[in-house]
């Protein structure tokens, strides 16, 4: 079957192809009866129009690329809904890459958007930090880009990130607060400045109290349930003095506080549990688990807002990167108040 073209609209209502096209594109020379007749026929010829070659001609594709570390976990699902949210209300789609964690996966999806001409890129970036020269060739673009929550702090970059040195300081006050002594922390071995912070935040909030930092208690590893469960257990079978794990991710908790059960360790009389993200199961595992929130939504519809205020700057890298830094929520649950 043939496809109908603009040819073919114009032929029917015997005006001229580039009085079609400036129709179709809503040009104000053209009057309103006549953007109406040709909507019309478009419609009744099943025309679709062949928005690739609109963008080239404009410009603009109305798309926005979006990097993420992975969907796996609620935290980036629930950030993007905020995005998407916003930017589809603002006439864009999104298109989503999910790195798994590895620099060579980002860099093919920074290459697939470049190719895509992506009205900008919105990025969390991946665990494995060298070697990042490509977001280079994004600004020799200028293509605009943004950080969410995981950011490189030495690029002229705006970004929306969470307070995680805040985030960890409440989190181990917290614990401290409700008789904890000797907490453990469960934190990554990627080299994200998040991570550093939450436990830069763990660290002040035991100098605070005059509490000593235990190196033997802070287990580094790749964030999981089963990184929790081996973290734990390797504590317990070395004897380690501590009543209390402070875990820089909710199911790495959540491998923590499966295992203590399991022992028949008690949960919080015995011993505390801290996560951190409020993963939606946090609040209906038992005993529930007490957590850090980190305002998701919010932090997705900032990031749209502030994508949409930049976007239009010719000048985009040679303003001042405007950076917003929310306020962490802490959720104190049963897993960390023993009375």
């Amino acid at each position: 079957m043939k496809k109908t073209t603009i040819h073919d609209i114009a032929r029917e209502l015997d005006v001229t192809f580039s009085t079609v096209a400036r129709a179709l594109n809503d040009h104000p020379a053209i009057s309103a009866a006549t953007k109406a007749a040709v909507l019309e026929t478009a419609k009744r010829l099943n025309y679709q129009q062949n928005k690739l070659a609109s963008s080239l001609r404009s410009g603009r594709t109305n798309v926005i690329g979006i990097i993420v570390p992975s969907l796996d976990t609620s935290f980036f699902s629930s950030v993007v809904h905020g995005i998407e949210k916003v930017m589809n209300e603002n006439g864009y789609s999104m298109l989503l890459y999910q790195t798994g964690e590895s620099l060579k996966q980002e860099q093919k999806g920074i290459e697939t958007f470049l190719q895509a001409r992506v009205d900008g890129i919105i990025s969390s970036v991946s665990g494995e930090i060298e070697g990042r020269e490509f977001y280079e060739q994004i600004s020799k673009r200028q293509v605009p880009l943004l950080f969410f929550d995981r950011a490189i702090n030495e690029l002229p970059v705006p970004s929306v990130t969470i307070n995680d040195y805040q985030a960890g300081f409440v989190a181990t006050e917290h614990l401290i607060k409700e008789g904890y002594k000797h907490i453990a922390h469960f934190t990554s071995d990627q080299n994200l400045t998040i991570f550093k912070e939450r436990f830069r935040g763990y660290r002040d909030a035991l100098e605070k109290y005059d509490l000593s930092m235990n190196e033997d208690m802070i287990c580094k590893g790749r964030l999981s349930l089963e990184f929790g469960k081996e973290s734990v257990t390797r504590l317990l079978e070395k004897e380690k003095d501590f009543d209390a794990v402070f875990a820089a991710e909710d199911y790495t908790a959540m491998g923590a506080l499966q295992v203590l059960l399991e022992r028949g360790i008690k949960v919080p009389q015995q011993m505390g549990v801290m996560g951190f993200a409020n993963e939606a199961f946090g609040a209906f595992v038992t005993p529930s688990l007490s957590t850090v929130d980190q305002q998701t939504i919010r932090m997705g519809e900032e990031t749209a807002h502030l994508f949409l205020k930049l976007i239009g700057n010719k000048d985009f890298y040679g303003t001042t990167p405007e950076r917003i830094v929310l306020d962490p929520i802490l959720l104190p649950r049963r897993s960390s108040q023993p009375e």
